[in-house]
């Protein structure tokens, strides 16, 4: 059993160490860095757990800042500029995310205590220490990256187990919005992950709104509350992270732009620059530096 978050950064790092951010367990992401640094991107349905290190995440205004020992939960997809803000060469930033399923959670809110299913208060993001009964899941779903036989088989299990706890530790109360067909959470959510999954289409926000079973007025106003964005700008966010990613992989900058929805080249350009602080080229030249250096 792993029950300590030294085991579990150990194992981390050297993870980290040899797959990168990206796993061959589905949703399951790793974060090693000795560099502080600022990262803007869209929080998926997840869970983040920080073993060694310290970060702030800015939705909006509101900063949430969360170290080792301690998670963070995004209920619904959000915007946000986060800062790590405690890493070194000698103790590493590390951390990792899980996505986290909505149908899921809703399929276990009925086998929830009744007193445990009304509907708190709601804020997209939410900060509390690691309760020890999802340690050992924790561990275990990291462990399957020993094991690449067991992971179609044991990480869908482990995954439900860890959802299951999340639902009934100090999370939980946020993590239920995500379940409740009819809440903002879930309403503003389904809207989130259409943007999400379609961002190459044309945006009707009309068709939005009837989506989350809102009028267009009370749609605007409940989107931007939740995500700090109106629907367009969300959008934009979405292709240019998507936009960021592509050039990662050595697409050409020329046709990226097109690839997400742009049909300006300048336009796709200016608004990159806007959002990264350097144009494409530059900025993941910066970002490849980065990384060997992290590397080396």
């Amino acid at each position: 059993m792993i029950d300590d978050l030294k085991t579990l950064a150990d194992l981390l790092d050297r993870h980290a160490r040899r797959y990168g951010r990206e796993t061959p367990v589905d949703g399951l992401n790793l974060t090693r860095t000795e560099t502080p640094m600022e990262i803007r991107s869209v929080y998926r349905p997840s869970f983040c757990a920080v073993l060694q290190g310290g970060k702030v995440s800015m939705l909006g205004e509101r900063a949430f800042r969360y170290g080792a020992g301690q998670g963070l939960l995004a209920s619904v997809d959000v915007p946000v500029t986060a800062r790590i803000v405690e890493a070194s060469p000698e103790r590493p930033y590390l951390a990792f995310g899980v996505e986290i399923d909505p149908a899921m959670v809703a399929e276990m809110l009925p086998a929830l205590a009744e007193d445990a299913v009304a509907e708190p208060a709601f804020t997209a993001l939410h900060t509390d220490r690691l309760d020890a009964a999802i340690m050992d899941p924790l561990g275990r779903l990291l462990s399957l990256l020993d094991q690449p036989r067991d992971i179609p088989v044991m990480a869908p299990l482990i995954k439900r187990e860890i959802t299951w706890r999340l639902l009934n530790g100090s999370l939980g109360p946020m993590l239920r919005h995500m379940g409740l067909r009819d809440s903002q959470a879930a309403r503003i959510g389904r809207a989130t992950a259409w943007i999400r999954d379609h961002f190459r289409e044309p945006l009707r926000v009309p068709d939005l709104a009837e989506m989350a079973g809102m009028s267009l007025a009370s749609f605007h106003r409940h989107f931007k509350a939740v995500t700090t964005l109106s629907p367009v700008q969300f959008q934009k966010l979405v292709r240019l992270q998507e936009a960021r990613r592509m050039l990662l992989e050595n697409h050409e900058v020329s046709a990226v732009g097109y690839a997400i929805g742009y049909e300006s080249a300048s336009h796709f350009n200016r608004d990159y620059r806007r959002q990264f602080g350097a144009p494409p080229g530059r900025d993941v030249a910066a970002i490849r530096a980065l990384v060997a250096r992290e590397v080396a």
